[in-house]
């Protein structure tokens, strides 16, 4: 799976990155650890020039509330499964990211890892989005449980929109720490993503050759602990 994800860059770099503008004064980069609950910046399918924020925790349109919003997807079931189906047929979005953090399981408890490439460079993560409105009955609950943050939660009233990130079998790097790893796409195929009539064939590992992954400091667990300290390598 991938539960938590980094993007260091300074927002005019994202914006050259991705070619697409920042549009809501929300968005706040460097961020080092990123979770499930939090408002962070997506490219959707309906807005490809526009970088705004959604929230980590996909919540389907047709929910009788907007608890439990789903992190993760298979590419395997997507285009199935009746919380993406839709959302993957019609709604698609990019997740800038330039590493994601796996945790495994050693003598000493979880050891979390961080995953990126060796040049640190940006990249965009495969991701549905949706629309959910609330009904006269219903409150908004969120994820507050997955420790987003004050600073991150959605508005109380009006639409939810949220996003999932696109899982697939691991490269040959990411097996020796995890069973999943997020979909990481060519940059060249990125708009592809957005606008292809059936995209499952990107929905593929990315090649391990040029990636790199190491330990880190456990202070990542708490995914209200953001600062650059995280992703330093722990000394051997």
């Amino acid at each position: 799976m991938c539960g938590r994800y980094t993007l260091m860059v300074e927002p005019a770099a994202l914006e050259d990155r991705f070619d697409a503008r920042i549009a809501d004064s929300g968005v706040n980069t460097p961020r080092y650890n990123m979770a499930p609950g939090q408002q962070l910046p997506v490219i959707t399918s309906d807005e490809p020039e526009t970088i705004r924020r959604l929230e980590w925790g996909l919540v389907p349109s047709w929910a009788d509330d907007d608890s439990g919003g789903l992190i993760n997807a298979r590419a395997e079931s997507v285009a199935e499964k009746p919380s993406f189906r839709e959302a993957y047929e019609r709604r698609r979005c990019l997740v800038p990211a330039d590493g994601f953090y796996e945790w495994v399981e050693t003598e000493a408890g979880k050891q979390p890892y961080r995953v990126a490439f060796e040049d640190d460079r940006v990249f965009a993560l495969a991701g549905l989005w949706e629309r959910w409105e609330p009904s006269e009955k219903t409150t908004q609950t969120g994820l507050d449980s997955f420790g987003g943050g004050l600073e991150d939660a959605p508005e109380d009233d009006g639409p939810l929109e949220t996003f999932t990130i696109v899982t697939t079998a691991p490269n040959e790097l990411v097996s020796d720490l995890h069973h999943r790893m997020a979909v990481i796409l060519e940059p060249e195929r990125e708009r592809e993503w957005l606008t292809a009539d059936d995209p499952q064939a990107l929905l593929e590992p990315y090649p391990a050759d040029e990636m790199r992954a190491y330990p880190v400091s456990k202070a990542v667990n708490d995914p209200s602990t953001d600062e650059p300290s995280l992703v330093e390598p722990l000394e051997s």
